[in-house]
């Protein structure tokens, strides 16, 4: 049976993915396309529903991104979503301006029309994400608000008789309360769906479209033995079998010991592993480098000129493979949105690789589907569950420039973080040290010490675009503390970051 589609109209909202994953968890198939399409473009592709995205721009600006207003004549379901509200209301006779106060992170939200279709069973008050500084501060003709806050006066709106509804909150975000009950609302009682999207059929679908790309060709593999890469490298294992060849290089920014954990996971696999140690090369090309985007991109470059090294030692490789998936797309921009980080695998490539192709088979995937298919692909939890780790490595948990000393320091602190906070019974999705760029002054053993401060990150998350710090107990970081101190010499203090995502971000570079 043929899915349902719900576009998703981009206006470079970072939560774009996020409103893809929820549709999809909610089992409506979902499909992001340029805020530029033409109503004509819509109608070809026949959607049940419409959601506008948010953005950094502001509506009432000539230069900023416009839907074509036609499309709000099509008498599809149109949900408008932060800037997405501000443009649907804007386009059609309201007006949105810059008030004196903005609203960033989770904003007390009540409803104030209890009889509409889009807030019917959200509690009131909610506490939802908020993260503008413009607002609709007169509703277009025929639109009625639904929500306020104490600072934004329309936090929703909509005209039913033309089947438009809009938030100013993003309820797609974990932070925000009952926001799947506001986005099932739309699906099901506006849109109707009928909620037939799984995804059953994915590894098939995309074990023939690599099979139809690649051909007879051999395929190079980039191995971290994290959560994306491994499942990239089963489903293509299950897709082109001895074409594959898995290379893990071993940058030298790996965590504690991982790399000799990682190779003796993986040779003993049923694929072509290959571990290439190249921290030397790496921490050359590094050296006097405190740009956190300049180091992503040398580390992403180097990546593949390493694969092109060992390509040209194993014979013609004709194509990259890369464990790429959603969240990383986001984060290093699009058409309309401004780059949060490049990621390494996404912004990181130079244009003059020798590859032929390059093949990213999970990159319409969220994490938390990426793990569903490594189930079904029959990898074990300790692969499938593994706490996320950034391609770039160490080398952005390190403040500043990078030195062989600085990077044993940082996998020392580290690796006491990870054991004591493994031991909880519940544990944070991501937890970590980080080597801050300033030093504090201690005292050690009746001597004055000036020393490095070091952070120490856990945070609660299931999609890991949005985050809420984990209030991890005192009696655990107290023995945090006094480990890294007692047990590193160059180590001062300890501090905790206690701040979410927004307005932070996971990594602190």
């Amino acid at each position: 049976m043929k899915n349902e589609l719900v576009l998703i109209l981009d206006f470079g909202g970072q939560y774009k993915e996020l409103i893809s994953r929820m549709t999809r968890r909610l089992n409506v198939y979902s499909e992001i396309k340029s805020g530029k399409i033409s109503a004509e473009e819509v109608k070809k592709f026949n959607p049940i529903g419409i959601i506008l995205t948010g953005g950094p721009n502001s509506a009432y600006l000539e230069t900023s991104p416009k839907c074509d207003p036609a499309i709000f004549e099509l008498g599809i379901p149109i949900l408008g979503i932060c800037y997405g509200m501000q443009t649907m209301c804007f386009s059609l006779g309201g007006r949105v301006e810059t008030p004196n106060v903005g609203e960033y992170g989770r904003i007390e939200t009540n409803t104030v029309a209890h009889n509409s279709v889009l807030m019917q069973g959200v509690k009131s008050p909610a506490r939802m994400l908020m993260s503008h500084t413009d607002q609709v501060t007169q509703l277009p003709q025929g639109f009625v608000r639904t929500a306020s806050t104490a600072h934004c006066q329309n936090a929703a709106c909509e005209n039913v008789s033309r089947n438009l509804y809009a938030v100013q909150f993003h309820p797609e975000v974990e932070l925000s309360d009952d926001g799947e009950k506001v986005m099932h609302n739309f699906l099901f009682n506006v849109c109707k769906a009928a909620g037939s999207y799984r995804l059953d059929d994915y590894i098939e679908t995309r074990v023939k479209a690599i099979r139809q790309a690649v051909g007879t060709k051999r395929v190079l593999l980039g191995l971290s033995g994290g959560v994306d890469s491994s499942v990239c490298a089963a489903l293509l294992s299950k897709a082109i079998g001895e074409q594959l060849t898995c290379i893990f290089v071993d940058h030298g920014l790996m965590r504690y010991k991982e790399g000799d954990a990682i190779e003796a996971i993986f040779s003993k696999k049923k694929l072509h592993f290959i571990r290439v140690n190249a921290a030397d090369r790496f921490l050359k090309k590094l050296k006097g480098i405190s740009s956190p985007e300049e180091k992503r991109k040398i580390i992403g470059a180097e990546f593949v000129r390493v694969f092109e090294d060992e390509s040209s030692k194993l014979g013609d490789i004709e194509f990259l493979a890369q464990g790429t998936i959603y969240p990383d797309i986001i984060e290093s921009g699009g058409e309309f949105g401004d780059t949060i980080k490049s990621h390494h695998n996404v912004g990181g490539l130079p244009d003059n690789h020798k590859f032929e192709g390059i093949v990213e088979p999970l990159s319409g995937l969220f994490k938390d589907e990426v793990r569903i298919i490594g189930k079904m692909l029959g990898l074990p939890d300790s692969l499938v569950y593994r706490q996320p780790f950034p391609g770039p490595g160490l080398a952005i948990r390190i403040m500043g420039d990078i030195t062989q000393a600085k990077l044993d320091l940082l996998q020392r602190a580290d690796h006491i973080v990870c054991e004591e906070i493994g031991k909880l019974r519940k544990k944070p999705q991501q937890y970590f040290a980080v080597l801050t760029d300033t030093r504090s002054v201690g005292v050690k053993g009746d001597h004055r010490t000036y020393d490095y401060v070091v952070a120490v990150r856990a945070v609660t998350t299931s999609d890991f675009m949005t985050c809420e710090y984990t209030p991890i107990s005192h009696k655990v970081l107290s023995k945090i503390s006094s480990r890294i101190t007692g047990e590193l010499a160059n180590v001062s203090r300890i501090v905790y970051d206690i701040t979410s995502k927004p307005p932070a971000t996971v990594e602190w570079e």
